[in-house]
């Protein structure tokens, strides 16, 4: 005959899968209804954003040249890459060996302004029509530094990355990495609808006060080298070493 002991522990476990279950069910459908508010948006504001990007494009074509789009691999929700499209910003100058440029000095002036104002951003559009984004979330970073995260820092990747998010709002480039992935934390903490709406809104007065654009003596942020001593035993860090060692594209 099972003891008294015996059996709370059963019931505190029956009680804890059921949570467990409940919170898991309840991220799933906040994320479904998350998409399709994404989608909705999207549909409402069709001819703005439509327009917007043929003008840039246009723009971007006479200004800098082809290609118009920045393409680049990125780490997005559990680190599954995609691949980012932005606006092209820089121009592909190099020195007498052929390497790039400094950022700061292929950044045109034209560049900065499209930067400035977040127009760069237009064709992540595509991105959250395709599911790889979202509107609101943490900004999607380089592949190379998955493995430099904190098992906290980590945690943004609970997600889907967006094209604006809490730091976005909050500071930009102007704060330190370590600022930025804490606010990227609490976001994933505390993300509501009532936030996302908070966020795009305050993502307007962001964008027309051009503030936090960068850092101070960078184009945009200086590199994030992290503390190598954490790399994480996650499928987002294995991936991306399989990037690394040529094994996926």
């Amino acid at each position: 005959m099972p003891c008294a002991g015996s059996y709370q522990l059963s019931v505190l476990s029956y009680q804890g899968d059921r949570s467990s279950a409940f919170q898991h069910f309840s991220v799933s459908v906040f994320r479904f209804v998350k998409r399709l508010l994404d989608l909705a948006l999207l549909l409402v504001t069709a001819p703005l954003w439509m327009l917007g990007l043929v003008a840039v494009g246009v723009l971007v074509r006479w200004r800098l040249g082809r290609p118009v789009l920045f393409r680049q691999t990125r780490p997005g929700r559990q680190g599954r890459l995609f691949e980012l499209i932005k606006f092209r910003t820089m121009t592909d100058a190099r020195d007498a060996e052929g390497r790039l440029l400094p950022d700061a000095q292929r950044l045109t002036p034209f560049g900065h302004w499209l930067r400035s104002t977040s127009l760069d951003e237009l064709p992540e559009i595509v991105n959250v029509l395709k599911g790889e984004m979202s509107l609101v979330g943490p900004r999607p970073l380089l592949v190379e530094y998955l493995p430099r995260y904190s098992p906290e820092q980590a945690r943004r990747h609970e997600v889907r990355p967006g094209i604006t998010g809490w730091t976005q709002v909050n500071g930009r480039n102007a704060m330190a990495w370590e600022e930025k992935f804490r606010m990227d934390v609490w976001y994933v903490d505390h993300q509501t609808f009532g936030l996302d709406l908070k966020i795009l809104w305050l993502t307007l007065g962001a964008v027309l006060s051009r503030r936090g654009i960068s850092a101070r003596g960078e184009a945009t942020m200086p590199e994030f080298r992290g503390n190598l001593d954490h790399r994480q035993t996650v499928p987002a860090v294995r991936q991306a070493d399989d990037v690394w060692a040529g094994k996926s594209c």
